[in-house]
């Protein structure tokens, strides 16, 4: 299947999912690569942008094998510069919010979008 087959797959579920009313989706990291999931994305809902050093990513991902683009010969930072360099513009122009998560928890960050989503 590869990662060809993989984003299609995702494209597929992302469609199905954001037609469905009250929810808080949380897609994979490049889910963002399709102009048609971005354009589903951003008519269908409110994208938050959780904008995450790359050295906070390499920590926490150092140790995950479920991450293929991350199980290459290269060094995982190379790799995730090289995907902030695609992928970040695309998060940006579609975020309605963005959250720089830095030294923030998981309850810290979620208590940010939802004061300043106004909920």
């Amino acid at each position: 299947e590869g990662e060809a087959g993989f984003r299609v797959r995702e494209e597929n579920v992302i469609e199905d999912l954001t037609s469905m009313q009250g929810i808080v989706l949380a897609t994979g990291g490049g889910s963002v690569l399709s102009k048609e999931t971005r354009n589903r994305l951003s008519a269908r809902g409110i994208v938050v942008y959780l904008e995450t050093p790359i050295e906070k990513q390499v920590a926490r991902t150092q140790r995950d094998k479920r991450r293929p683009l991350l199980q290459t010969a290269e060094e995982p930072m190379e790799v995730l510069v090289r995907l902030a360099e695609i992928r970040n513009p695309l998060y940006e122009e579609i975020a309605d919010l963005t959250i720089r998560t830095d030294e923030q928890s998981a309850r810290a960050v979620a208590s940010q979008i939802v004061e300043q989503l106004g909920f």
